[in-house]
């Protein structure tokens, strides 16, 4: 098999096939590429095996067209990019999310087993975000930082609205609470939903727990005001970069009903905690859809392009990631570039992440208008 998508392949060919290539683009060695695919592989389950002319196995919301997996390369200047794959483990068990979700904490505590990691974080809050009944549009997820070595860094992400939505944000409070960071919730800028709560586990510096946050309608200004950790981030870099994202006009037009606003699918902050005795972040991340904010995903491309430039770093790793994906012209579709993301953490340099889809089962085709566009250019 080549990798890549083909009626007669199965989904762990198609997975493996592309992340191999990958691996090629981030540097890792062929013993760690071999590593790898394997625990891809056992990280998809049975759905490992089955034919990509079936249809998904699951609805997942992990991706546009329901592939279990999503990858992405965190850039950082002078550097190859990391490479992360994000899977939801309990996919093979279809849209039943109390099943899905057991079958997550299940490959979880495989790998605490096999790379001897505590779960002791996961365990203590295990019955706010995996209960009998859960509700929302999903249960756990698992990504994977491919590191050197074939040990690779490992985030659990669940769902706040397991037990309704309206108590999302009593979830992540409490979570926060058992966790030691009871000054934490706090903190948090304000904020239209919770999507997800997220820790890492086993061999990390500094392991992180992580609230993310929903932003429907972000201006440039807002997205430089939300960051609470401190030193912040600069408002100008922030604002920059949601324009360009989300290709937002700047001076006469950029008050004019709203024009300055993201008006498709919501950007996303992430909040990130490390110490416990100041209840503020050591992190900040502001995640931007790109792709409902281009017609096709050669924008997107662009966006990234212009992004990683201005950041001094490597944008032709880029082109070489998106063509171990896919090999279709990026005019042809949208959604390939799923979001970019501006990256700051206490100790560490800035860094860009770029999120890509597997387009497992569908290439979205492009659309003709981009709805922020438009509204701007009917002023002119």
């Amino acid at each position: 098999m080549n990798g890549f998508r083909s009626g007669e392949a199965l989904l762990g060919d198609l997975a493996t096939g592309q992340l191999t290539r990958l691996c090629h683009v981030a540097g890792l060695s062929e013993a760690d590429t071999a590593a790898y695919n394997g625990v891809l592989i056992e990280s998809l389950g049975a759905t490992a095996g089955r034919p990509l002319a079936l249809p998904p196995p699951s609805r997942t919301f992990l991706s546009d067209d329901h592939s279990p997996m999503e990858f992405s390369l965190a850039f950082l200047p002078g550097r190859p990019p990391d490479l992360r794959v994000l899977v939801e483990p309990g996919c093979s068990g279809g849209d039943d999310l109390a099943e899905n979700g057991r079958a997550g904490l299940r490959s979880i505590h495989a790998m605490a087993d096999r790379w001897g990691f505590s779960t002791d974080q996961l365990d203590r809050i295990e019955d706010l975000f995996l209960p009998p009944s859960p509700e929302g549009p999903m249960a756990l997820w698992c990504a994977l930082e491919l590191r050197p070595g074939g040990v690779p860094g490992v985030k659990v992400y669940l769902n706040p609205s397991a037990n309704g939505a309206d108590r999302a944000a009593e979830t992540v409070r409490e979570a926060l609470a058992r966790l030691d960071h009871g000054q934490a919730f706090d903190s948090l800028p304000r904020a239209e939903g919770f999507p997800f709560f997220a820790l890492d586990l086993g061999d990390w510096d500094a392991p992180r727990v992580k609230v993310y946050l929903k932003h429907p309608g972000l201006s440039p200004a807002e997205a430089g005001a939300l960051p609470r950790m401190t030193p912040a981030p600069g408002r100008e870099r922030l604002e920059e970069f949601l324009r360009t994202v989300g290709d937002l006009p700047a001076g006469d037009f950029a008050d004019d009903e709203g024009a300055d606003r993201l008006t498709g699918r919501p950007a996303l902050t992430c909040h990130s905690f490390t110490e416990t005795a100041t209840g503020l972040p050591s992190g900040y991340t502001l995640h931007v859809p790109v792709r409902d904010y281009v017609r096709h995903d050669g924008e997107a491309r662009e966006r990234a392009i212009s992004v990683l430039r201005s950041n001094d770093m490597d944008s032709a790793a880029l082109d070489r990631a998106l063509a171990a994906v896919s090999p279709r012209p990026l005019g042809d579709g949208v959604g390939l570039i799923a979001y970019l993301a501006l990256v700051h953490q206490h100790g560490r340099p800035r860094r860009v992440t770029v999120y890509v889809s597997s387009e497992a089962y569908e290439t979205r085709p492009p659309r003709e208008t981009v709805p922020t566009r438009d509204r701007v250019r009917a002023r002119l």
